[in-house]
């Protein structure tokens, strides 16, 4: 019984990990999509003023 109790404990102990690394991977995904959006918006910027150099 005592073995039971242990294991029960244990998987609990799992289950709590796999919710903290979730959370961790969401909160780094939503930081890198919005790195990727700042710096797409800046680079589409650069392009353009380059372009506009480059025809004139």
């Amino acid at each position: 019984m005592r073995y039971l109790l242990h294991q029960l404990r244990w998987q609990d102990d799992e289950g709590q990990d796999i919710a903290e690394y979730a959370v961790m991977l969401a909160v780094i995904l939503v930081l890198v999509i919005g790195t990727i959006q700042l710096v797409g918006g800046n680079a589409n910027n650069v392009f353009s003023q380059v372009a506009s150099a480059v025809q004139n």
